[in-house]
Parts: structure tokens; C-alpha cells; sequence
């Protein structure tokens, strides 16, 4: 039994252990643990018995600070309890990084100083002519009509069908697959301003900031009068935003219009849309709009642009569903954990924008360190003794230490984190550990920053960087991420910060402008005191405000350049002799799908060697190829797995296999495609055992080996050209579990495996190993099918347990899009319930790219990159109504609700691939 101790606060600690293992089956009904001051346990401080056996953890709350705690824990069964178990470490102490240097957190009152500082701005204008109408009525129906019926019959108050140049309102209210639209069936737009000329991030900023006021608009309306908007361009883009979301708010009849999204949609014929997205979850009700499928609606658009030049509208309309994604994932929080974040940003025209996740936009590109957010003093002192010396001090590799285990979190977190942003680790020797502080983000969530070097912080336009991310990321402006970051883990805090910064910002030009109308002395007087207490308000207000961006606290230490500003990154990785403990990766941080890591030299020297062609009458491809149910395409190419696989172990092992279990939960996937073969020559004597699993196979390599096999037998690719490779073992195997498309077992001759075709018979032919009397494949299937794996193979008792531990299915996809093959190809999938949209679309592409590559040779192949995958789509047509798939969803959901439907991988319509190549055509 493993028994782990940690540090949960200043006041409490962490006790998690597992299950041990069973001994003459005796069963643990319920554990006792224990702690103490003592490492005797004598005199024993207290104890807990765990009977609730789901959970085994459990926080030992009301310690002494700064006191050394033992804990041990001990296991009941039917014969008693069992020997206690100490734990690793075997003490932990309770305290805070903060007791290091009695640091105070940043949260400390600024929600209460800004609720104070918004109602004294607001006290000026209580007394003000322009706000005494301004009351709150109650709203009725006949009310709300009869404010339906005005705007109805008002010239300027209806939504918009077309776009002219302009900046424009967009409202987007979604429940489920469904949008709201008016009654011409469009997305509710209105017009802001025709003659717009101001600096659009500045009004930009300011819209967001209002969105978090929405029931304030007429009191803000009021602020504003018409003479004072009539000199200054700001003030009148001000009020014209104000009166269009008043509009939207009486088309509509609600005045919350949700959250702003990230940048505003523009067009080349000029004009601007700014986007707002809120989720509806009950049945609400409308006024002048309804509801209907988002699908419906992108397929009857019929846009009057080109399609080389889309207006804005088009854009939205085509993009949909990826600003419906971004607007669920920009609210979703991390799990309770430490993690360790990516700082990077780059600049732009007029803006300077931070790289962020797609999958999780509200905070850095990150990697889970641990499930506990808290960093002990101990942990942090070590932290800061290592930022202080000039050389790396070395660890006692075998002393279960606190500070020896956070180096090794450290070590396995650094690696996968370069891994993701695809930043190889011996170029990444300038790299830095943030050690100012641990960033807190709502208490349960805690940060530690690797920063790059000083003068690739920022990356400046045109800057050449050879190790640009993978797909995945997108860039959000400093700003806006600020924002949507405090929406997500101080919601409180960052609502009465938008709210007085929009209303002193708007108070601040209005003020200048009555300095500059004021006519007398006592007019320009009481106008400069005014200004002057704008100013004293605004002061107060980026004071508290600069307390809580932690954002610019880092960027200005990571741009030092003397002193460091962080521990260097060589530091935690110099020691590789280091056995790194395996860890469970956070699903939050698998942001990327990496490729397949290419087969060794040796091997493709070996296969290359023994090639031959064939040819096919039907002139037809079809891909097929296997994925594991514990597939982790993030962790294929991890720098401590990739060489488990090594050439030496190469084909005589491929057909034996070890019975103890492997390291890693996921099974082989060759396993269950091997055939009893005849008895095989005596082996050699197995050299020493190794500290790696010869026969441990990656999911990578899994697929890897069986897209070669597969190739091989010919029994699912069907070219003109396409060679086969030599066979990886000498043992034979059938065909891949799942596959309709059988592959009859192969002869072993010569300790070598020969190409065979395949037939339409149902006797197989002792001798070629294929079925009897036929020699054309004619094996046909739908576009679409979901076929059990148990039902496919050609050994069902074997394979139907296989299948219950899986739930593996099979799916056909369809490229449609430019490949140089026939329009009949497919790729078949073994899907499973762990795999997205976005897994499903970078497999088919990839695999049609070494299809291609194959077929019509380097030179003529159509291949796309890895930074051109974001730009494919999946889309899943069901009776002549197709839908995009976001790249979060799980195409396994749609087996029950639409067996009849086909799925395709598409290049999405606002891509330039899709200009450069050309549209999708229907198969």
C-alpha cells in the first residue's frame, strides 16, 4: 500500500494511499489512519477510520503550523488490521509558500474599493437633471408590446438583412443546436455607425466593459447628452454603441446580451461586427425572433457576396459554431491542481496578443504538475535558494524528500509542457522558472510560469521562430485575455472593475469636453474641478486595478535581462539519470494531437527491401488503420517513451508476448491480430532483463506497425502503385479486429511473408492462404457504418471481451477534399469513446497523407502540414442535412441517433486552403 503525504495549507495536510494488494483474496472493508508529532507514533495525536472505501484520501484539518506531522495508514480485513504503512514522505510540515517572506495575497479587498469608489461617481449624477426620469418601472406585457409595436413601425429600428460599410451589432442566443434568428430568418443585427473612423480596440475595450452592465445602458444613455456627443468622434461612437444596444435590448426584449466575443469580424469591404454570445438554458421567450437549427440555417445562407470576398455576416454565419466553442470553453475553470504555464506573447499592428489553449482560452498554455494547488514554504524556499546561487545544487536522488519529489514533479511537467508548445528541450537551455511568486487563481488553482528568454517573450511581426506551436492555440489580445480570464476565477472582482473603469472612462471624456466648452470663469472653473476628480477616480481605480494584474507583474520580470528574473531551465534537467515516476496527465492539457513517430532505420531499411506492386481494375483506395481505447495522442512522442521500441528488438519479437502486465494501461494492439502459428524454432537465450518493456508497443507505434502490416497484406488498400512493405514478424496474423474487410492469414515461408489478394469465396485456400476461387476484391461497404468490434473479427470469443473493455467501434470517413486519389476513398477508424472530432479529422488527414505520398510519390503527393490541420473540419450528413462538428465532440455519441448518416473531413469554409485548393465536392 502507497501511502503519499503532501501539504494542503498552513493548517492541514493531504493523506491519499491505494488499494494494497490482495492476499488470499481477503478483501479491505475499511482503513485507520493515524497521526503524530512522533515518528513512533507515541503519544498518537489522532486517528480516522475510513469506511467509505470510493475515496481513498482524506485532509487532516486543525494542525499546527510550522510542526512536523508522521502519518501512517493501516488496512482491515476479516483477520484484523494489517501492519501500518508510513508514508512518502514520511513527514510534511504545514505552511505557505507565502510564510517564506510573509507575503500578502493580491486578493485582499479590491472588489469592496471599487463597489465604494462606483457609488461615489454615481453620487454626482443622482442629483443631475438628466437621470431624474430615469426610473425603474415595472414591465408588463401591454408594456412591452407596445415598446415591439414602436420599434416595429419605426423606420430606423428594424434588424438588418444586408451589410453596408459600417460597424455593426451581433447578437447570437443559442440552446443546443439551435440559434436565434428574426423572422427572415437572420442573425439580429443593427447598425452602431455608418460613418465609423475612431480606433476600434479602444471602443472595443470600452463595449466589452460595458457588457458587464447591462440593466445600466439608459442610465449611461443619460450621461451622455446629444450636445456634448456633437464635438467630440469618441463621445458620438460612444453614445451611437449605447443606443444600438438599447435597440438590440427592445428588438430583443432582454437586456442581457451575454459576453463580448474575443475580436471583432471584419470584412474587405469595410465593415466591422462586433459579436456578442450568451447561452440560453430555459424556455425563454422572445420577442420578434425564433428558434431554429444552426445547421438549417448555415445550409439555406444565400450570400449576395462572392465567395472570394465574404462580408462580415458570411463570416459569422460560416464560423458559427467555433464562436459557440469558444464561448463555452472561455467559462470553464481548471480542475483544483498546481500547474506549470507557458508565457508567450506576440505583437501586432496595434496590439499585443498572449497564446492560449483553444480548448481552455481563459488561461495559459499549461501542463498539471499535481492535483494539490498548494506550494509548502519548504517546497518555495528551496525554489528561491536555487534562484539565489550561481550553480545548480545537486539532490540525493534516493531520499524521499518534499523538496527531492516537487523536483521531480517539476522535471516531468517541464518536459511534457516544451513537448506541447513544440519547443525541443536542448534549445530551450534560456528558459526560465517564474520564482517572484505563485499566481493564485480562485483559491484552488495555482501557477508556476516557465518564461522564455527575455528577447522571445514577445514576438515581434515577421520575427522568424523556428518552434511555432502545433494546432490547437489561438492568440487573444493582452487585454481581452485579462478580461476573460477574471470572468472565469474572480467574476466578482473583475464585474465591478469593468463597470467603474467604463463609466470613469466615458465621465473622463465628458469632462474634457466641458473644459473645452466652458465659456465663463466660473464655468471653466467648476469644469476643471470636475476633471481634476475624474482623474483622482481614475488613479484610485489603476492602483487597485494594478494590484491584481499579475499578467504585467510577470512580463516585466520576464523582459529583465539583468538580473535573469527566474531560475534557469538547465537547472532541473541536468541530472538525466533521474527515474522520473509516472504521472497521470491533466485532459485540460492535451491541447495538440501529435504525429506518429516514424518508424527506425533499421526497420524501413528492412521493409523497403522486399517491395512489390499491385494493381486494382477498381482503381478505388480505402485506408484503414486501428487506435487503442487508452490512445493519448499528446504523450506519443514523449522524450522518455519514444525509444521503448528499439530495432534490436525488432521482428523475432513481434509474435511473443510477456503475460505480466505492462507498465502503462494501455494494452497492445498487435496482441489480438496474431494466429497460432506452427511450432517455432528454439530462440535464442533472451539477453539481461532491461529497464524498458521489449515488448511494450506506443499507441503510435501501434498504429504505425499496423498501417505498415495492413499495407502489406493488401487487404484494405486497393492502388495502382502502392508498394508493399516486407513484413514486420515471421509469425502470421489475422486481420485487424473491427475490419469488415477480412484479411485472410498469411503462409510463412522462408521465414518471410508473402503478398496475398484478396477473394470473394468463403473456403480459404490452404496454400495462398486466401479464399479459394476468387482473385478480385470486391468488398464493398457503406460510407458510413458502426460495426462492433466483436462482430468483425474472425476469432469472436477472442476478441468479445476485448470489445467490452474497449467499447471499441468502427467508422468510415470520407476526404473530401483535394488528395490526388479517387473520390471513393475512405479511412476507416476504430473509434472509441475518449476520441473527438478534432482526433478523428488530424488521424484521416494524416493517413491520406502518407496514402498519397505513397501513391503518387513526394514529389506529386498532396500533403498537409501540421499547422494546416486547424483548417479541417468533420462534418456528419444525415438525410441531405449536414452539420459541423466541434472539435470537442464525440463522434461515438451519434451511433444511435443517426446510424444512417455519413461523415466526411472537410476544409472549413473560411479557410484559405479552401481558395487555394478549392470546395468540397459531394462523394
Amino acid at each position: 500500500m502507497n501511502v503519499h503525504l503532501s501539504v494542503a495549507s498552513s493548517t492541514s495536510v493531504d493523506v491519499s494511499f491505494q488499494e494494497p494488494l490482495s492476499v488470499n483474496s481477503a478483501i479491505v472493508t475499511k482503513y485507520k489512519v493515524e497521526w503524530s508529532c512522533s515518528p513512533t507514533f507515541s503519544p498518537p495525536l489522532g486517528e480516522v477510520v475510513i469506511n467509505k472505501l470510493k475515496n481513498l484520501h482524506i485532509t487532516i484539518h486543525g494542525l499546527l503550523s510550522g510542526t512536523a506531522y508522521y502519518v501512517q495508514v493501516s488496512a482491515y480485513n476479516m483477520k484484523g488490521w494489517g501492519p501500518p504503512q508510513t508514508s512518502i514522505p514520511p513527514f510534511a510540515i504545514p505552511s505557505n509558500w507565502r510564510e517564506y517572506d510573509g507575503r500578502a495575497p493580491r486578493r485582499r479587498g479590491q472588489a469592496e474599493a471599487l463597489d465604494h469608489l462606483l457609488s461615489q461617481v454615481k453620487m454626482v449624477h443622482q442629483q443631475c437633471v438628466c437621470h431624474e426620469p430615469c426610473k425603474n418601472q415595472p414591465q408588463s406585457r401591454k408594456h412591452s408590446v407596445s415598446k415591439s409595436l414602436k420599434y416595429l413601425f419605426h423606420p430606423g429600428s428594424k434588424f438588418l438583412k444586408t451589410l453596408k460599410r459600417g460597424l455593426y451589432l451581433a447578437s447570437i442566443f443559442y440552446k443546443d443546436d439551435n440559434i436565434l434568428v428574426t423572422h427572415e430568418d437572420q442573425i439580429p443585427v443593427v447598425e452602431i455607425d455608418d460613418t465609423y473612423s475612431c480606433l476600434l480596440m479602444q471602443d472595443f475595450l470600452w463595449f466589452t466593459k460595458v457588457s458587464c452592465m447591462w440593466d445600466e445602458i439608459l442610465w449611461l444613455r443619460q450621461c451622455v447628452t446629444v450636445s456634448q456627443s456633437s464635438c467630440s468622434c469618441i463621445l458620438q461612437t460612444r453614445l451611437k454603441m449605447l443606443l444600438a444596444i438599447s435597440q438590440m435590448q427592445g428588438l430583443l426584449g432582454i437586456q442581457d446580451l451575454g459576453h463580448v466575443f474575443f475580436e471583432p469580424i471584419k470584412d474587405k469591404q469595410g465593415n466591422i461586427l462586433v459579436v456578442t454570445l450568451k447561452e440560453v438554458k430555459t424556455n425563454q421567450t422572445f420577442e420578434s425572433v425564433h428558434w431554429v437549427p444552426l445547421s438549417k440555417l448555415q445550409t439555406s445562407r444565400k450570400s449576395i457576396s462572392s465567395p472570394e470576398e465574404p462580408t462580415a455576416l458570411d463570416v459569422l454565419l460560416m464560423t458559427m459554431q467555433d464562436k459557440l466553442v469558444y464561448h463555452q470553453r472561455s467559462s470553464q475553470a481548471l480542475p483544483p491542481g498546481l500547474y506549470l504555464g507557458y508565457l508567450k506573447l506576440c505583437s501586432a499592428v496595434d496590439q499585443i496578443r498572449v497564446l492560449v489553449p483553444e480548448r481552455l482560452p481563459n488561461i495559459l498554455c499549461h501542463v498539471k504538475i499535481r492535483s494539490n494547488p498548494n506550494i509548502s514554504r519548504e517546497e518555495w524556499e528551496w525554489l528561491q535558494h536555487q534562484a539565489s546561487v550561481e550553480e545548480p545544487i545537486p539532490t540525493e536522488q534516493n531520499l524521499e524528500t518534499t523538496q527531492n519529489l516537487f523536483l521531480q514533479e517539476l522535471q516531468v511537467a517541464i518536459k511534457e509542457l516544451m513537448q506541447l508548445v513544440n519547443i525541443p528541450l536542448h534549445e530551450a537551455k534560456d528558459f526560465r522558472l517564474y520564482s517572484q511568486e505563485v499566481l493564485d487563481f480562485g483559491g484552488q488553482v495555482s501557477f508556476l510560469l516557465l518564461l522564455p528568454p527575455s528577447e522571445d517573450v514577445c514576438t515581434a511581426p515577421g520575427q522568424n521562430n523556428p518552434y511555432t506551436p502545433r494546432s490547437g492555440f489561438l492568440t487573444l489580445p493582452l487585454q481581452i485575455f485579462e478580461l476573460v480570464h477574471f470572468f472565469t476565477y474572480d467574476h466578482e472582482f473583475i464585474s465591478q472593475y469593468c463597470q467603474v473603469s467604463a463609466l470613469l472612462e466615458l465621465e473622463s471624456l465628458l469632462s474634457q469636453q466641458s473644459l473645452r466648452e466652458a465659456f465663463s470663469d466660473s464655468e471653466l472653473t467648476t469644469a476643471k474641478q470636475r476633471h481634476q476628480q475624474i482623474q483622482d477616480y481614475i488613479q484610485q481605480m489603476e492602483e487597485i486595478w494594478r494590484e491584481m494584474r499579475w499578467m504585467m507583474d510577470a512580463l516585466q520580470h520576464a523582459r529583465y535581462k539583468q538580473p535573469s528574473g527566474g531560475i534557469p531551465l538547465t537547472w532541473f534537467l541536468e541530472e538525466s539519470s533521474i527515474v522520473l515516476k509516472e504521472k497521470t496527465r491533466s485532459t485540460s492539457s492535451h491541447l495538440d494531437f501529435l504525429p506518429s513517430p516514424t518508424p527506425s532505420p533499421e526497420m524501413s531499411r528492412k521493409l523497403n527491401s522486399d517491395s512489390h506492386g499491385i494493381s486494382d481494375e477498381e482503381g478505388s483506395s480505402e485506408v484503414f488503420l486501428a487506435t487503442d481505447s487508452d490512445y493519448d495522442s499528446s504523450r506519443a512522442q514523449s522524450p522518455r517513451e519514444l525509444d521503448l521500441l528499439y530495432p534490436s528488438s525488432g521482428p523475432e519479437y513481434c509474435s511473443r508476448r510477456n503475460p505480466r502486465p505492462l507498465r502503462d494501461s494501455a494494452p497492445d494492439v498487435l496482441q489480438n491480430h496474431e494466429l497460432k502459428t506452427p511450432p517455432i524454432p528454439p530462440e535464442e537465450p533472451r539477453p539481461p532483463p532491461e529497464l524498458y518493456d521489449s515488448d511494450f508497443v506506443l499507441p503510435s507505434r501501434q498504429i504505425e506497425l499496423l498501417r505498415i502490416t495492413e499495407k502489406r497484406q493488401a487487404y484494405c488498400v486497393r492502388t495502382s502503385s502502392l508498394d508493399f512493405p516486407k513484413a514486420l514478424c515471421h509469425g502470421a496474423r489475422k486481420s485487424c479486429p473491427g475490419s469488415v474487410d477480412s484479411s485472410p492469414t498469411e503462409s510463412r515461408t522462408a521465414g518471410r511473408c508473402s503478398p496475398v489478394r484478396l477473394g470473394t469465396g468463403s473456403e480459404f485456400s490452404p496454400r495462398h492462404g486466401c479464399p479459394a476461387g476468387s482473385s478480385e476484391p470486391v468488398f464493398r461497404t457503406r460510407s458510413v457504418e458502426w460495426t462492433r468490434t466483436f462482430q468483425e473479427a474472425a476469432d469472436p470469443g477472442h476478441v468479445a471481451n476485448r470489445v467490452k473493455s474497449t467499447g471499441s467501434f468502427a467508422l468510415r470517413v470520407c476526404p473530401q477534399y483535394e488528395t490526388g486519389l479517387s473520390k471513393e476513398t475512405s479511412v476507416k477508424l476504430h473509434l472509441t469513446n475518449k476520441m473527438s472530432a478534432e482526433d478523428v479529422v488530424k488521424l484521416v488527414v494524416q493517413e491520406m497523407n502518407e496514402v498519397s505520398r505513397d501513391v503518387l510519390g513526394n514529389a506529386d503527393a498532396f500533403c498537409y502540414s501540421e499547422d494546416q490541420l486547424e483548417h479541417f473540419g468533420l462534418v456528419f450528413v444525415s438525410d441531405e442535412v449536414e452539420q459541423w462538428l466541434p472539435n470537442d465532440f464525440l463522434p461515438l455519441s451519434l451511433q444511435k441517433a443517426w446510424p444512417d448518416g455519413r461523415f466526411y473531413v472537410r476544409i472549413k469554409e473560411t479557410s484559405p486552403l479552401l481558395f487555394q485548393y478549392g470546395p468540397a465536392t459531394t462523394v
